[in-house]
């Protein structure tokens, strides 16, 4: 069994989640919320990959695949002249709230386990047992 994808928290929701060229084809590529906080934490922000993924409460590793797809889908978009739609994926404004499956408890804390009964069956609240977050933000 795969293990379940943890939210990944971002600090940024964009005013405007839509960027075409003037001119250009009717193509376009979809970036993810979580790979637009990646751009701004890395490359408007300056910060180290580490920070970013504690930042962001994923690993490092997990960090850099989000910010390599998001570059790509950059690239492909400005080198041929593609819009660019944010919206979708797998994010939490602001801290992830977790259920314990063993005991219920809804709690907080970034912890791979329950602070009640000490559990390792947590998973994303708001992915109500599938362990994935549905988008939080409302309105897109």
């Amino acid at each position: 069994m795969p293990r379940p994808i943890r939210c990944r928290r971002v600090e940024f929701l964009p005013r405007f989640n839509y960027f075409s060229p003037r001119e250009g084809s009717n193509d376009e590529v979809q970036l993810k919320v979580e790979e637009l906080e990646a751009i701004r934490l890395k490359d408007l922000e300056g910060l180290m990959q580490e920070e970013c993924a504690q930042k962001m409460q994923v690993s490092r590793q997990t960090f850099q695949l989000i910010l390599e797809e998001a570059r790509k889908k950059v690239a492909d978009a400005l080198v041929n002249g593609k819009a660019i739609r944010i919206e979708g994926g797998n994010y939490v404004f602001g801290n992830c709230k977790y259920t314990c499956l063993n005991c219920g408890k809804v709690f907080e804390l970034d912890k791979d386990e329950c602070p009640e009964c000490h559990s390792s069956q947590v998973v994303c609240h708001r992915g109500k047992g599938r362990g994935h977050c549905f988008r939080h933000h409302r309105g897109w």
